[in-house]
């Protein structure tokens, strides 16, 4: 599972091939232990949680690369190489 970004400590990865699990386009962000995968589509979590602080800087970075990370996720199902995406800092 590669990461593509990393700021203010979480990190975020998303799975190769892995649009069975969940079904929809999505990102496992991790941050000291704390794991969450968040809907690329609309930044909600649909497993897991974050601290609130860090929840909110992941779901406004989904929104601002929004695009970047629906094609990082195309290339991924495909089980190709995905592109890093710049973070919030």
């Amino acid at each position: 599972m590669p990461t593509i970004s990393l700021f203010f400590g979480i990190l975020i990865r998303m799975f190769y091939k892995d649009n069975k699990q969940h079904h929809i386009p999505h990102i496992h962000a991790e941050y000291q232990g704390d794991i969450a995968v968040f809907a690329i589509a609309d930044g909600s979590i649909i497993e897991g949680s974050l601290p609130t602080p860090k929840r909110k800087l992941v779901e406004a970075w989904i929104e601002i690369h929004r695009d970047d990370l629906f094609a990082d996720w195309q290339l991924a199902v495909k089980g190709e190489s995905v592109f890093k995406i710049k973070g919030l800092e």
